[in-house]
């Protein structure tokens, strides 16, 4: 009992409310714009059916469902988590009565509201805590077991030389490893009074898609400056990482990374918010952004069931002309929630086999 208490308190209980609000910013993404586009929203679910309670207020009812893997907006006219058909009329204020140009931007917004979060989140961090600036070709911290650690560098080394090139900056420093591409580099560095080397061999990092030691900069946290720079710092930081997670989701595609070790279900992540959330405030922001951030992402790939699904049947009735049948449009629906639903298993068994 007491281990459940445990679990409950330091786990689920600061995962919830970060799960319902990305969810539910997600979805009032796709009702605000549905609306500012005059369709019906019929339902508004936290969850996916079946329905569990809510309150229908106006044309929507708005509820929690039973499986709690996502929510959905059910519009009027649409075939989505529903697999409703029965309430396609062909009405003014239905999804398919709507020009291709405006379903596609009510799809498309609960990817962007969950980036833009992202982007803001990213902005309170760094207005409030300002960022870190590289005192110089200082070593902060090193990887257990990098090359640079085995060639014996150590927190608080300033690299002087590479393959006899002075360096004078972090930047330098970290462009010179970064195309190195394998080669063993000769590193010059001073500790105290000492001028130290050793060969140190760069290994290619295929999430970061460059060269590595394994070091990181010693840096002093200095203010932004501004809302204005925070926010640029926001856009900037956003896009850095979606460009390593769609990386990240390219290796694990492609084999180059193994999946069932990179990859976290929500007990993974129900894990990873736990601990984070001892750590303080600003470190749940953080992790808060970069869920958002994945969460828009992946709901743009082009999956059945996904957001980007439903944008790549709308791309293929602008080519094609006319819409897709109804029967497609529900089987290609039912076929994107039967591997939605096997991938989930297969990512729960895996973050429950990884805990023993």
């Amino acid at each position: 009992m007491h281990n459940l208490f445990t679990i409950l308190s330091q786990y689920v209980l600061p995962a919830v409310p970060v799960f319902a609000f990305l969810v539910i910013l997600h979805e009032f993404g796709h009702f605000i714009l549905a609306k500012a586009v005059g369709i019906r929203v019929d339902t508004f679910s936290i969850g996916f059916p079946p329905r569990l309670f809510g309150k229908k207020i106006g044309d929507t009812d708005y509820c929690v469902s039973a499986i709690p893997l996502g929510g959905y907006v059910k519009m009027a006219g649409m075939i989505d988590e529903s697999m409703d058909k029965e309430g396609i009329k062909g009405e003014p204020d239905e999804f398919m009565s709507k020009p291709i140009w405006q379903r596609m931007l009510v799809i498309a917004a609960g990817p962007l509201f969950n980036i833009l979060l992202t982007v803001l989140l990213i902005s309170v961090i760094v207005f409030h805590q300002g960022i870190g600036q590289a005192v110089g070709p200082v070593i902060g911290n090193l990887m257990e077991n990098s090359p640079a650690a085995q060639a014996g560098l150590l927190p608080e080394d300033r690299i002087v030389r590479i393959d006899g090139q002075p360096i004078q900056t972090w930047e330098e420093l970290s462009a010179t490893i970064h195309q190195a591409k394998e080669t063993p580099l000769l590193v010059e560095w001073e500790r105290g009074n000492e001028l130290m080397q050793a060969t140190i061999t760069p290994q290619y990092d295929q999430v970061q898609g460059y060269a590595v030691i394994g070091i990181q900069a010693k840096t002093v946290i200095v203010p932004v400056g501004g809302l204005w720079l925070a926010l640029k710092f926001g856009f900037v930081g956003t896009w850095e990482n979606a460009v390593l997670i769609v990386r990240s989701f390219g290796q694990l595609i492609t084999g180059k990374l193994a999946f069932r070790e990179n990859i976290a279900g929500p007990v993974g992540i129900v894990r990873i918010i736990g601990e984070t959330a001892r750590m303080g405030f600003i470190p749940i922001l953080s992790l808060t952004a970069i869920i958002s951030l994945s969460l828009g992402l992946i709901n743009l790939f082009p999956i059945p069931a996904l957001d980007g699904g439903h944008l790549l049947l709308l791309l293929g009735e602008g080519i094609k002309g006319k819409p897709f049948s109804v029967k497609i449009r529900l089987v290609w629906q039912q076929v994107g929630m039967a591997l939605l639903l096997a991938l989930m298993l297969f990512v729960i068994y895996n973050d429950v086999a990884k805990l023993f």
